[in-house]
Protein backbone atom coordinates (compact mmCIF):
# COMPACT_ATOMS: atom_id res chain seq x y z
CA UNK A 1 0.00 0.00 0.00
CA UNK A 2 1.50 3.60 -0.95
CA UNK A 3 -0.17 6.87 0.44
CA UNK A 4 0.77 9.90 -1.33
CA UNK A 5 3.19 12.63 0.76
CA UNK A 6 1.88 14.85 2.93
CA UNK A 7 0.92 18.04 2.62
CA UNK A 8 3.80 19.47 3.72
CA UNK A 9 5.68 17.46 1.17
CA UNK A 10 2.82 17.09 -1.31
CA UNK A 11 4.24 19.66 -3.53
CA UNK A 12 7.84 18.39 -4.14
CA UNK A 13 8.13 17.07 -7.31
CA UNK A 14 11.05 14.51 -5.75
CA UNK A 15 8.53 12.95 -3.46
CA UNK A 16 6.84 10.38 -5.37
CA UNK A 17 5.00 8.65 -2.63
CA UNK A 18 5.24 7.18 1.26
CA UNK A 19 6.95 3.73 1.05
CA UNK A 20 6.39 3.24 5.13
CA UNK A 21 4.37 5.25 7.42
CA UNK A 22 5.43 6.85 10.39
CA UNK A 23 3.02 4.21 12.16
CA UNK A 24 4.68 1.38 10.36
CA UNK A 25 7.77 2.38 11.39
CA UNK A 26 6.73 2.67 15.11
CA UNK A 27 5.01 -0.92 15.46
CA UNK A 28 7.83 -2.86 13.52
CA UNK A 29 10.66 -0.87 15.82
CA UNK A 30 9.03 -1.95 18.84
CA UNK A 31 9.07 -5.34 17.90
CA UNK A 32 12.34 -5.22 16.77
CA UNK A 33 13.39 -3.67 20.14
CA UNK A 34 11.57 -6.63 21.79
CA UNK A 35 13.14 -9.53 20.26
CA UNK A 36 16.39 -7.65 21.20
CA UNK A 37 15.22 -7.53 24.87
CA UNK A 38 14.66 -11.29 24.60
CA UNK A 39 17.66 -11.99 22.76
CA UNK A 40 19.83 -9.87 24.97
CA UNK A 41 18.52 -10.83 28.66
CA UNK A 42 21.06 -10.11 31.24
CA UNK A 43 23.23 -8.28 29.17
CA UNK A 44 23.80 -4.84 28.44
CA UNK A 45 24.83 -4.49 24.78
CA UNK A 46 26.29 -1.52 22.69
CA UNK A 47 24.29 -0.03 20.09
CA UNK A 48 26.65 1.37 17.51
CA UNK A 49 25.05 3.99 14.93
CA UNK A 50 26.55 4.33 11.63
CA UNK A 51 25.90 7.61 11.49
CA UNK A 52 24.25 9.70 9.77
CA UNK A 53 21.62 7.91 8.07
CA UNK A 54 20.59 5.34 11.32
CA UNK A 55 20.42 8.06 14.20
CA UNK A 56 16.56 8.17 14.33
CA UNK A 57 16.42 4.23 14.16
CA UNK A 58 18.98 4.43 16.63
CA UNK A 59 17.04 6.49 18.81
CA UNK A 60 13.34 4.71 18.22
CA UNK A 61 15.04 1.16 19.18
CA UNK A 62 16.91 2.29 21.90
CA UNK A 63 13.52 3.44 23.81
CA UNK A 64 12.24 0.12 22.23
CA UNK A 65 15.02 -2.18 24.54
CA UNK A 66 13.85 -3.18 28.00
CA UNK A 67 17.75 -3.62 28.70
CA UNK A 68 20.34 -1.32 29.52
CA UNK A 69 22.19 -0.20 27.03
CA UNK A 70 25.07 1.76 25.81
CA UNK A 71 25.62 4.24 22.79
CA UNK A 72 28.84 4.91 20.59
CA UNK A 73 28.53 6.21 16.76
CA UNK A 74 30.57 5.37 14.19
CA UNK A 75 30.35 7.58 10.68
CA UNK A 76 31.53 5.94 7.38
CA UNK A 77 30.95 7.71 3.91
CA UNK A 78 30.79 6.37 0.31
CA UNK A 79 28.18 8.55 -1.36
CA UNK A 80 29.26 12.72 -0.16
CA UNK A 81 27.26 14.45 -1.76
CA UNK A 82 25.82 12.23 -4.11
CA UNK A 83 22.98 9.67 -4.69
CA UNK A 84 25.68 7.12 -6.36
CA UNK A 85 28.02 5.42 -3.95
CA UNK A 86 31.74 6.02 -5.49
CA UNK A 87 32.57 2.66 -4.11
CA UNK A 88 34.93 3.78 -1.61
CA UNK A 89 34.47 3.82 2.23
CA UNK A 90 36.43 6.20 4.10
CA UNK A 91 36.09 6.43 8.04
CA UNK A 92 35.06 9.96 9.02
CA UNK A 93 34.36 9.50 12.56
CA UNK A 94 35.23 6.33 14.69
CA UNK A 95 33.81 5.38 18.34
CA UNK A 96 34.96 6.32 21.60
CA UNK A 97 33.98 2.82 23.32
CA UNK A 98 36.50 -0.05 23.90
CA UNK A 99 34.91 -3.10 22.35
CA UNK A 100 36.83 -5.31 24.48
CA UNK A 101 34.80 -8.37 25.56
CA UNK A 102 31.12 -6.21 24.87
CA UNK A 103 28.31 -7.59 23.22
CA UNK A 104 27.57 -5.25 19.96
CA UNK A 105 25.07 -4.39 18.16
CA UNK A 106 25.47 -2.40 14.80
CA UNK A 107 22.76 -0.53 14.17
CA UNK A 108 22.39 0.65 10.52
CA UNK A 109 20.02 2.62 8.54
CA UNK A 110 19.67 0.43 5.41
CA UNK A 111 21.83 -2.71 3.82
CA UNK A 112 21.88 -2.60 -0.22
CA UNK A 113 25.51 -3.61 -2.05
CA UNK A 114 27.34 -4.43 1.57
CA UNK A 115 30.14 -2.17 0.40
CA UNK A 116 30.04 -0.12 3.72
CA UNK A 117 28.48 -2.89 6.08
CA UNK A 118 31.66 -5.63 5.02
CA UNK A 119 34.00 -2.66 5.97
CA UNK A 120 32.40 -1.85 9.46
CA UNK A 121 32.38 -5.71 10.12
CA UNK A 122 35.74 -5.78 9.19
CA UNK A 123 37.08 -3.09 11.69
CA UNK A 124 34.59 -3.72 14.51
CA UNK A 125 35.89 -7.46 14.35
CA UNK A 126 39.10 -6.70 14.67
CA UNK A 127 38.46 -4.66 18.25
CA UNK A 128 37.63 -8.15 20.23
CA UNK A 129 34.10 -7.85 21.27
CA UNK A 130 32.29 -10.55 22.72
CA UNK A 131 29.85 -10.62 19.76
CA UNK A 132 28.58 -8.29 16.66
CA UNK A 133 25.43 -8.96 15.40
CA UNK A 134 23.92 -6.17 12.81
CA UNK A 135 20.28 -4.48 13.32
CA UNK A 136 19.08 -2.61 9.58
CA UNK A 137 16.25 -0.80 9.86
CA UNK A 138 15.97 -1.46 5.96
CA UNK A 139 17.44 -4.04 3.36
CA UNK A 140 17.37 -3.65 -0.48
CA UNK A 141 15.33 -7.06 -1.86
CA UNK A 142 18.74 -7.84 -3.48
CA UNK A 143 20.93 -7.72 -0.50
CA UNK A 144 22.86 -10.79 0.44
CA UNK A 145 21.29 -10.69 4.33
CA UNK A 146 22.95 -14.27 5.19
CA UNK A 147 26.10 -13.32 3.25
CA UNK A 148 26.81 -10.21 5.08
CA UNK A 149 25.68 -11.60 8.39
CA UNK A 150 22.35 -9.19 8.95
CA UNK A 151 20.39 -11.07 11.77
CA UNK A 152 17.75 -8.06 12.59
CA UNK A 153 15.86 -6.17 9.62
CA UNK A 154 13.06 -4.18 9.86
CA UNK A 155 11.45 -4.12 5.95
CA UNK A 156 13.24 -5.65 3.26
CA UNK A 157 12.26 -3.16 0.13
CA UNK A 158 12.75 -2.56 -3.75
CA UNK A 159 15.18 -1.23 -5.16
CA UNK A 160 14.13 2.26 -4.92
CA UNK A 161 15.73 5.53 -3.81
CA UNK A 162 14.68 6.03 -0.49
CA UNK A 163 14.86 9.58 2.14
CA UNK A 164 13.17 10.30 5.31
CA UNK A 165 13.69 8.58 9.01
CA UNK A 166 17.08 9.80 8.88
CA UNK A 167 17.61 8.77 5.11
CA UNK A 168 18.64 11.38 3.08
CA UNK A 169 19.48 13.46 -0.44
CA UNK A 170 21.97 15.46 -0.57
CA UNK A 171 21.53 15.84 3.28
CA UNK A 172 17.97 16.77 2.90
CA UNK A 173 14.70 15.21 3.90
CA UNK A 174 16.18 13.31 6.97
CA UNK A 175 13.08 14.80 8.78
CA UNK A 176 10.03 13.23 7.40
CA UNK A 177 8.85 10.85 9.77
CA UNK A 178 7.83 8.13 7.32
CA UNK A 179 9.93 6.74 4.59
CA UNK A 180 9.25 8.37 0.78
CA UNK A 181 10.74 7.56 -2.67
CA UNK A 182 12.71 9.95 -4.27
CA UNK A 183 13.09 10.19 -7.41
CA UNK A 184 16.67 12.43 -8.38
CA UNK A 185 15.37 13.15 -11.73
CA UNK A 186 12.56 15.52 -10.50
CA UNK A 187 14.19 16.98 -7.53
CA UNK A 188 14.60 20.74 -8.47
CA UNK A 189 17.52 21.63 -5.67
CA UNK A 190 19.24 18.65 -5.74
Amino acid sequence: MTEPAPASFATDPAIERVLLTEEQLRRRIEELGAQLTEDYVGRAPLLVCVLRGAYVFLTDLARSIDLPVEIDFIAVSSYGATTRTSGVVRLVKDLEVDLTDRDVILVEDIVDTGLTLRYLRRSLEARGSASLEVCALLARESADLEGLGVRYVGFTIPNDFVVGYGLDAGERYRNLRYLAVYDPDADEVG
